[in-house]
């Protein structure tokens, strides 16, 4: 087996283990039935997903941090491992803090050392042509997981309870990902990426000297900052739709039973990963977040109007497509301005972005609710936020090649 061969091979493991790790984005169908079954307030229901989106970056940052020293292989054991004990643990959770704990503490944290180690081993085994296309496809396998999730465990609750449904999907988590998170690991210290084909005529593709800055080298440039605002404000748009799909269109477009719409969210948000990984290939990733922010502010700003099944479905698709855009591009632009040696711990504190993103779309929903207009004034509030991120999308540049060598020297 050649060395392209086990690039191949590690691109896939780590397709493979994001479908497992994705869990987190079937939550909607959790809050439905936790509203619907137990009786919970729409808040208590969002807050174990709020809470595991907080867990989640912090414990990528972490992981980022570990897996930068000691190599992908351990960290992705430990972070599969927790994932699976923590939906197990969940299946005997009846209250809310106990959900909190499980859910949001156990199963968050072992998402985040998972999800820290696939990208950052994979990119090393390819050309850095090929960055965003990487990117594209790890975080895809992580949006799909709702294809299958949603359905699977909708079934799951309507014929085995939401205790008996959180087991079952955590022994799979066990079985599938833990074996799979054994097979990831860094190529050797020697090793150089095939570098892309070209047809006869063409010159290679040009790529940069690769640079290595650590965070604190990071965090003196205001690129960093335009993209921790892009990226937290982004993320709180997506992350609001993905964890009330659901709600959204029972009160919205009185379709009580839209769990398919979860499916959608899973195809467009995966789909968005992929071709926005490839875009950023060709045109630069802050020109494709340009694209997609533009999009998303407008999807906010019609949102509210949409109370129909297929006006529904094309605004639950455009808002997977934007959110699907920024788990490849900001991955991207990280490796691409700071380099990939301390990748792990450089993209670990822009993924704190995330989860106050998470946190902010929470909070946006539970303000929303309590002024009584539904989730009209959510949309609003984060129409506004994609248009500051349409600014600075405009006003980012590239960390200049002479700025990065004086940063690496430093």
């Amino acid at each position: 087996m050649n060395k392209i061969d086990k690039a191949m091979r590690i691109l896939l493991a780590g397709f493979c283990i994001n479908l497992c790790l994705g869990i987190l984005y079937a939550w909607s169908v959790f809050n439905k039935a936790l509203v619907s079954d137990w009786g919970w307030s729409a808040a208590d229901a969002s807050s174990p997903y709020a809470l595991a989106t907080i867990t989640f970056s912090v414990c990528l940052l972490v992981a980022g941090i570990l897996q930068d020293r000691m190599g992908p292989r351990k960290i992705l054991i430990l972070g599969t491992t927790l994932t699976g004990l923590g939906m197990i643990a969940s299946g005997f959770a009846t209250s809310v803090l106990a959900l909190n704990i499980t859910f949001g503490v156990i199963t968050g944290a072992g998402i985040g050392f998972g999800y820290a180690c696939l990208s950052p081993a994979a990119m090393k085994w390819f050309h850095s042509s090929k960055k965003g296309m990487v990117n594209g496809l790890i975080a895809a396998g992580f949006g799909l997981a709702a294809i299958y999730l949603a359905p699977v465990t909708s079934a799951l609750i309507t014929s085995l309870g939401i205790n008996t449904s959180f087991m079952i999907l955590g022994v799979g988590v066990l079985i599938i990902a833990v074996p799979l998170a054994c097979t990831i690991n860094n190529p050797p210290t020697d090793y150089i990426p095939e570098a892309p084909k070209v047809k006869a005529g063409q010159a290679p593709k040009a790529t940069t000297e690769s640079v290595n800055v650590n965070w604190k080298a990071m965090l003196k440039t205001p690129q960093f900052y335009s993209l921790w605002v892009m990226y937290a404000f982004a993320a709180s748009t997506g992350l609001m739709i993905i964890g009330n799909i659901t709600n959204i269109a029972s009160v919205q477009a009185n379709l009580p039973n839209a769990v398919y719409l979860a499916s959608i969210l899973a195809v467009f948000n995966s789909g968005g990963r992929v071709g926005a990984g490839i875009l950023a290939d060709k045109i630069g990733g802050v020109r494709t977040l340009l694209i997609a922010c533009t999009l998303q502010g407008i999807n906010m700003v019609l949102f509210a109007t949409f109370n129909s099944e297929l006006t529904l479905i094309i605004g639950t698709a455009i808002a997977a497509i934007g959110y699907g855009t920024l788990l490849a591009v900001f991955p991207t632009l990280t490796a691409e301005y700071y380099g990939l040696k301390n990748y792990g711990t450089n993209y670990g504190v822009l993924y704190t972005a995330w989860g106050i993103g998470g946190a902010i779309g929470a909070a946006v929903v539970g303000y929303s609710m309590t002024q009584g207009g539904g989730y009209t004034l959510a949309y609003t509030i984060s129409a506004v936020m994609m248009g500051v991120c349409i600014v600075l999308a405009l006003i980012t540049k590239p960390v200049t090649a002479e700025k990065s060598a004086e940063l690496e020297a430093a």
